[in-house]
């Protein structure tokens, strides 16, 4: 798995800190709220996720959601599948949306419409890394771990067709490996 990996952009050390540093920063924006909702988008965020929810020292309640505009392309189909959806009532709470990338904006984008239309107090979209080189629309991250350029990675929930989540890291994926 690791021989596929081109050089590593992202280390496991520097991932935690800014990990750590987003749950500070969101603790202060959200210490003097309630019913805060914080809602994965499956399966690519679980790792950042769970994460920062361990570092955001605030009563959170959790939920996830299954949805992806990627199938096992490295390119985006510009049409957002929504295979779960959150199980929270939303009306009245900040939503936190995590997710482990922003690329295309494609899938964030339709997911923040469709959590909208529940009336929460606000919906604040978090995103461990963001391509905005590869944005189609004007969506923004209000939380970004890292703005990365524009190379195929996988690691840290990060795939290409269900493969290499599990890496502790954030790596480029050599070309030879998605070119099969």
């Amino acid at each position: 798995m690791h021989n596929n990996i081109a050089k590593v952009l992202l280390s496991e050390e520097e991932i935690q800190k800014r990990v750590k540093e987003l749950g500070r920063q969101i603790h202060e924006d959200y210490k003097d709220k309630d019913k805060i909702v914080m809602i994965g988008l499956l399966k690519g965020a679980i790792y950042f996720f769970t994460d920062l929810s361990l570092a955001i020292d605030l009563p959170l309640r959790i939920d996830f959601m299954v949805a992806s505009s990627y199938g096992n392309s490295t390119e985006t189909s510009g049409s957002v599948d929504v295979r779960l959806t959150c199980s929270e009532k939303l009306e009245g709470c900040h939503v936190l949306l995590v997710d482990d990338i922003i690329d295309s904006g494609v899938t964030m984008e339709a997911i923040t419409r469709l959590l909208q239309r529940q009336n929460p107090a606000s919906v604040k979209k978090v995103a461990l890394c963001d391509k905005p080189s590869r944005r189609v629309n004007q969506l923004n991250a209000d939380y970004v771990g890292f703005e990365i350029p524009d190379e195929f990675v996988v690691g840290y929930g990060l795939d290409f067709a269900g493969d290499y989540r599990n890496l502790p890291y954030i790596g480029v994926l050599k070309p030879e490996a998605y070119a099969k």
